[in-house]
């Protein structure tokens, strides 16, 4: 599996679980875990956006081989 694919796989992971902690972290009014939740989920945002560019990247140097 390519790297770039990995990233996004992992960057929808992290994004998802960050969704749920910051759901979770609302409803249980724990601001804590919600600000948590949060930061994970933008973490995974970025993670899988690297993915994204990864694999542009990717396409490029296939298409001038």
């Amino acid at each position: 599996m390519k790297r770039s694919t990995k990233n996004q796989i992992k960057g929808r992971g992290r994004e998802l679980k960050g969704d749920i902690k910051e759901r979770t972290g609302g409803a249980l009014k724990n601001r804590r875990m919600e600000a948590e939740g949060a930061v994970e989920r933008m973490g995974g945002k970025m993670q899988k956006k690297a993915g994204d560019i990864e694999k542009d990247l990717e396409k490029d140097e296939d298409d001038e081989s």
